[in-house]
């Protein structure tokens, strides 16, 4: 079979690693791709806003499987283009891609299917918003209702921050993510991340992660899109793997569903572990970055045939399988990163033979300029190690992590503390 895969990231990088081991692939191209991607796959200029082209290309190369990495695409419909064109595609429709598109549009879900989350209210001006911030006082959560990037959501902790986060909003700090804003009740306890994949009936589970938000040590700074991350998260125990599938999965599956809009692809559930259980923080459509990083290592399966199962419906038959050991990713990032990162510095990598085994490198933000490997964005290496444990994993990342030459970069020195402590402790 030959493959498309969307995209350039990390994420990207760590999911044409995976589909390069597949025994049924033909011939896997990426558009764009970077440095990295590049030396498991054929990379092709391809506007992907360009649906018709996208298909066009799918036709001339025998493209049996589109895979879909970043959200935006799918927001904007890509999904449903290449299956008006019989092309089987990994991702959901646009109407379904809401779930990440539009937190309004989630949480109205959760409303509906009673789905355990944080209160909220959703305003399209700032008076009216601030006037309900101050009503709940702080910490409270604002939210940009659309695609941000990442960067759209503040957790405030006081009430001049939170007003300072709707300004933002509604002066276009985010486009057009920022027209309506959704404020959300804080609440307390511990993130998880959750993937299943899902075929538009069957949601098959998959496995879980930790990231890290916030660019400073401590977890202090502005948030970002991920710092680094573990996988398996210990803190979601299989009891409350269960209780996610039964609470907040199945429902929005069953919901999606009776909307028209029957969910297929990944979908990634940002959990807040609190004392009434786990209740949802948002809907990502796609694998996160850099969970991604450390799920794919851990996976047993053929990911090509799963995906495929998605796409086709049949995922009712099929399981996935992980390694015991654990997975864990230490993302270095541009100086400047997360407000403006400083692009164009030089980096020198470790030969594959050289670094400490199980280790990665994926390519997240890089470009190649004349003989040099270049910074070319804010996140631009994801470094990831295998271990028996979280705590054995994270200190090979780091050991990598010095080998690599590029005094510009930097990177967060408590990946998985939370983990590292539990671990200790056990």
């Amino acid at each position: 079979m030959n493959v498309l895969l969307i995209g350039s990231g990390g994420r990207e990088h760590a999911l044409a690693d995976k589909l390069s081991l597949s025994p049924v692939l033909q011939t896997l191209y990426c558009a764009p791709g970077n440095p990295g991607i590049a030396e498991v796959a054929e990379c092709v200029v391809l506007d992907v806003t360009d649906h018709k082209a996208v298909v066009d290309f799918c036709r001339v190369n025998g493209v049996g499987l589109v895979v879909v990495g970043p959200e935006a695409p799918l927001v904007d419909g890509l999904a449903d283009s290449l299956k008006s064109a019989s092309i089987p595609v990994f991702g959901p429709s646009a109407a379904a891609a809401q779930l990440e598109g539009s937190k309004g549009f989630t949480k109205a879900l959760c409303d509906r299917m009673g789905i355990p989350t944080a209160a909220y209210a959703k305003f399209n001006n700032a008076p009216k918003a601030k006037n309900y911030i101050r009503s709940q006082g702080a910490p409270i959560v604002i939210k940009a209702d659309g695609l941000a990037a990442g960067k759209g959501v503040t957790v405030a902790m006081t009430v001049e921050e939170a007003f300072a986060a709707v300004e933002d909003c509604f002066e276009g700090a985010f486009g057009e993510a920022g027209a309506e804003v959704v404020i959300e009740e804080f609440l307390t306890g511990e993130e998880a991340s959750f993937f299943c994949l899902c075929d538009g009936e069957t949601a098959l589970p998959l496995t879980t992660a930790q990231d890290h938000k916030r660019v400073g040590e401590g977890d202090t700074g502005p948030n970002t899109g991920g710092m680094g991350a573990y996988s398996p998260a210990s803190i979601m125990t299989e009891a409350l793997i269960a209780e996610t599938m039964e609470r907040i999965i199945e429902p929005t599956m069953k919901g999606m569903a009776e909307q028209g809009m029957p969910f297929t692809g990944v979908l990634y559930a940002g959990l807040m572990l609190t004392a009434d259980g786990p209740k949802l923080i948002e809907y990502n459509v796609r694998f996160g970055d850099p969970e991604c990083q450390v799920i794919m290592p851990r996976l047993k399966e053929d990911l090509l045939l799963l995906m495929k199962g998605a796409a086709d419906g049949l995922l009712s038959s099929m399981g996935a399988r992980w390694r015991d050991a654990a997975a864990a990713t230490v993302v270095m990032c541009a100086p400047g990163y997360p407000a403006s990162a400083e692009k164009g510095s030089v980096i020198k990598l470790p030969k594959s033979v050289d670094l400490p085994e199980g280790v990665t490198i994926y390519h997240a933000g890089t470009a190649r300029k004349g003989d040099n490997l270049i910074a070319n964005g804010g996140r631009v290496l994801n470094v990831t190690a295998m271990g028996k444990t979280v705590t054995e994993a994270l200190e090979t990342a780091y050991r990598a992590v010095d080998m690599i030459d590029w005094p510009e970069g930097f990177c967060r020195r408590d990946i998985g503390w939370r983990e590292i402590e539990r671990e200790a402790n056990a």
